[in-house]
């Protein structure tokens, strides 16, 4: 990747305009030529489709969306949403700051490489760090899905949610949801679990 001039200047791009929370007019551009290049150019082996994995791993803050497929225009995102990822999990949630979380949700991770696809399933809801899963009423439950496995999507011939990671970087992560939209967070300095899930125990 590092002798691909073009891809390197797409992601400082995306990179400037993550950082800063503010779209440049070449940032779509930029994007697009990642995602179109991705297979083919880009992430042609297993090998390139795993560390662009790797670099997907962290906490990071939701900065800029399109909003949905149809849309061409990345627009800055209000909130502080986070995202996290690591070797099992994946999370994310509201929060005030990257130390005060507010609501939040965790559960397993399923990375396709071929795809570039992450399948999410949510096991956990957090509010304020602290679980509470049990307490959940039954119709939060069902709507969010909570507990579900893959099986149990295939099972009900219904298709899990995911993200389809298009690009990463030490700053940046680009990647675009099931309803085709495109989002661009920037990782956070520290990690997000301890504000966001308390003494859960991640294991090593």
């Amino acid at each position: 990747l590092d002798e691909n001039l073009e891809y390197m200047q797409s992601m400082r791009t995306i990179d400037s305009s993550s950082v800063s929370g503010r779209p440049s007019a070449d940032l779509f551009e930029a994007v697009r030529y990642i995602d179109r290049n991705a297979n083919k150019l880009l992430y042609p082996t297993e090998e390139s489709k795993n560390s662009l994995w790797d670099r997907c791993k962290g906490s990071w803050k939701l900065q800029l969306a399109t909003g949905g497929g149809r849309f061409t225009t990345f627009k800055p995102v209000p909130i502080f949403a986070y995202a996290m990822i690591d070797d099992k999990h994946f999370g994310n949630g509201v929060c005030l700051n990257s130390e005060f979380a507010i609501l939040s949700l965790l559960g397993p991770h399923y990375f396709n490489s071929r795809t570039r696809q992450m399948g999410i399933g949510i096991e956990d809801l957090f509010l304020f760090g602290n679980n509470v899963t049990p307490f959940a009423p039954g119709f939060v439950s069902e709507g969010m899905g909570l507990g579900k496995s893959q099986d149990d999507y295939k099972a009900d011939k219904k298709r899990m949610p995911t993200f389809t990671m298009i690009g990463a970087s030490e700053k940046s992560l680009i990647a675009r949801g099931g309803t085709g939209g495109i989002a661009i967070w920037t990782r956070l300095d520290s990690d997000i679990r301890p504000s966001a899930y308390g003494d859960y125990e991640f294991g090593v």
